[in-house]
């Protein structure tokens, strides 16, 4: 990678390397208010990277992502050695003793990035705290290699205001698909779904009923305390009250959109009492049905 010497050699047939310059850097990047909080440094991609190897002893000021989709390396972290294979990345903290290589008979593919920012250093500590030893494992998913792609296609035509805010926004959403890849991957069979998210999947299908916590735990095939458990720690409410916070979505929709009358709308997603919905519509809202009506009428102009 650029900027601190190697034993590697000179060049990967295939390659990208794109490094900003240091005007960039210490200007725009850290001044822009959008830009400021996370931003790219280096970014590149080094294919069947044949005597890859990087030692820093006092680490660097940015923080690194590398990203295996191929072939086989090892990286060591504070006198750690950590194998790396397909499909696993690892997080490099700044300021860190490191260093790292690919394997002599089966040498790394590798897509890596450097990064700082305001918020950099915590989007790391979310990353290391959800994994051990610095390494998480990700499924291979080719919406993130284009996301990556994107990145560098876009940098490549330079450094525009505009076009260093657009890459760095994109920058946001790779790091979502590293953090978060059980939400990045959601689309795929729901046989693998896990009860949680069958469970919220269930509530929208079902949102003109009423459904009991004993329902939602039968669903889910587990007890009532394990599964209210398990819904808090996944989404932060509990299984009623996430049930009511999608039915006042629905209701903020059908108040926005519709001339429906409230108590049709109460009716609609299984509120008997159109009294007992405007209040809890009001404690989620913050007003009343009809006051939202009113309000966003006004902003929509119509």
């Amino acid at each position: 990678m650029p900027r601190q010497p190697s034993r590697k050699r000179e060049g990967f047939e295939g390659q990208k390397l794109i490094v900003l310059p240091q005007k960039i850097d210490s200007g725009f990047l850290m001044k822009d208010p959008i830009t400021r909080q996370i931003y790219i440094t280096d970014i590149g991609y080094y294919p069947k990277a044949h005597q890859h190897y990087m030692e820093r002893p006092h680490g660097v000021t940015q923080h690194i992502i590398i990203y295996c989709v191929e072939g086989r390396g090892w990286v060591t972290i504070n006198k750690k050695k950590i194998d790396i294979s397909p499909s696993h990345f690892v997080v490099i903290p700044a300021r860190t003793p490191h260093k790292y290589g690919a394997l002599e008979d089966d040498p790394w593919t590798i897509y890596w990035v450097h990064f700082k920012g305001d918020i950099a250093t915590y989007v790391v500590n979310l990353i290391t705290n959800n994994s051990q030893n610095y390494l998480p494992y990700l499924s291979y998913n080719e919406n993130r290699i284009k996301l990556f792609e994107e990145i560098c296609f876009n940098l490549e035509k330079g450094y525009s205001a505009d076009n260093l805010r657009y890459v760095n926004m994109i920058f946001y959403h790779f790091l979502s698909s590293l953090l978060y890849e059980e939400k990045y991957n959601q689309a795929g069979n729901s046989q693998t779904k896990d009860p949680i998210t069958l469970t919220i999947e269930m509530m929208q299908k079902n949102i003109n009923r009423n459904i009991s916590l004993n329902e939602f735990a039968a669903f889910s095939h587990l007890s009532v305390s394990h599964f209210s458990s398990l819904f808090r720690i996944r989404t932060g409410f509990s299984p009623v009250e996430y049930f009511n916070h999608l039915k006042i979505q629905h209701a903020c929709q059908a108040l926005a959109f519709t001339a429906k009358a409230i108590k049709e709308i109460a009716d609609e997603l299984g509120f008997s009492d159109q009294y007992y919905f405007s209040r809890i519509f009001s404690r989620f809202m913050g007003m009343a049905p009809s006051e939202y009506r009113n309000r966003n009428k006004t902003a929509s102009g119509r």
